[in-house]
């Protein structure tokens, strides 16, 4: 594949010399950690969506 002269077999190594996984990988997941979190938080706090108990039953007043 040869497009506008790029070839990725040999070119794709430069990523790795501007994002080093020795220094930005643990930042990198970290944020991940903070964004899937907040995600979570935000979709609970959507009403019908959070982790209820259900109603308790309802109980009839004994006959008199």
């Amino acid at each position: 594949m040869n497009v506008f002269d790029y070839k990725p077999l040999e070119q794709d190594y430069r990523i790795w010399l501007v994002v080093n996984p020795a220094t930005w990988l643990v930042p990198i997941l970290a944020a991940v950690l903070v964004i899937a979190l907040a995600v979570h938080v935000y979709a609970f706090s959507l009403p019908g969506n959070a982790w209820t108990p259900p109603a308790p039953a309802a109980v009839e007043a004994p006959a008199q």
